[in-house]
């Protein structure tokens, strides 16, 4: 079979979509950028180039160009959708995050990221991900290079801990086993839970080892289209603590409280403030 060809396209405007905060506001974790901006990773087993250029996002890849509109959420109105009634401190975060977009990751992918995720850093967490890429993940070229597809949670669920040893994921490691074989087993279909009702969907995922309140919400927002989803980290803790009221509630965010969130993680740990 002949290989698809690789291709550039136009992506965005850099003022719907702004990579270098999308990238870099804790939402994923396979994408790095260069010392020129450009931000090369792999997502819904594609591997790709980002860059800005002349006020426009540029990618080069094998993989249709209605994947990426979709991933990086190109056919809904942020600017539409980030009208919310917060306060003075959530408007500065809104107008400093401006550019930000919710991937739409895949289900399996976001789950085991986030459970990785669990008391880590973004550099750690980076680090786990790449090397379980790496090892369990299926080869992609471009460009002459080689890189690893997210693993399935087929491949994932005939492995035991010690196979996970080398990741150096510690106590997570039965975890992210276990969750692999729920989906192979069948006892939760992460597909069937985007067309669920929010509550519904993250009361599932609740039902996981290892899986809690923080990870449930980051699935249901980074992997499952729910963008009520409202993942309170030690960021936001630390900014609702500071800058809202103390009976503050997410979901009078609205349907788009998960978008809200990511403006004020951004924000909160850009030092601006």
């Amino acid at each position: 079979m002949a290989k698809t060809e690789i291709k550039e396209h136009i992506l965005a405007k850099c003022s719907e979509l702004d990579i270098a905060k999308t990238f870099e506001c804790g939402q994923c974790f396979r994408w790095n950028a260069d010392e020129n901006g450009v931000y090369t990773g792999v997502a819904m087993g594609y591997p790709a180039k980002l860059w800005e250029k002349d006020g426009m996002v540029y990618i080069r890849s094998q993989a249709p160009l209605t994947l990426w509109q979709d991933y990086f959420d190109l056919r809904r109105d942020y600017a539409e959708m980030s009208r919310f009634q917060g306060g003075e401190y959530l408007d500065k975060c809104v107008e400093y995050g401006m550019g930000i977009r919710i991937l739409n990751q895949e289900p399996w992918e976001a789950l085991c990221s986030f459970i990785i995720s669990q008391c880590n850093n973004i550099t750690r967490i980076k680090g786990i991900v790449e090397r379980l890429c790496s090892m369990f993940g299926e080869e992609a070229e471009m460009d002459g290079e080689i890189y690893h597809t997210f693993p399935s949670p087929e491949r994932i669920a005939e492995l035991n801990a010690e196979d996970l040893a080398p990741l150096r994921s510690g106590y997570r490691a039965p975890y992210i086993i276990s969750a692999a074989q729920d989906i192979v087993n069948g006892n939760i279909d992460l597909e069937e839970l985007i067309n669920l009702p929010y509550a519904e969907a993250k009361k599932q995922l609740l039902s996981l080892k290892g899986v809690g309140e923080k990870v449930a919400n980051c699935v249901v927002l980074f992997g499952l289209r729910h963008m009520e989803g409202f993942p309170i980290d030690v960021w936001i803790k630390r900014a609702l603590k500071e800058h809202f009221p103390p009976d503050f509630d997410p979901k009078s965010l609205g349907e788009f409280a998960g978008l809200a969130q990511q403006y004020i993680f951004f924000y909160a740990r850009s030092g601006e403030n």
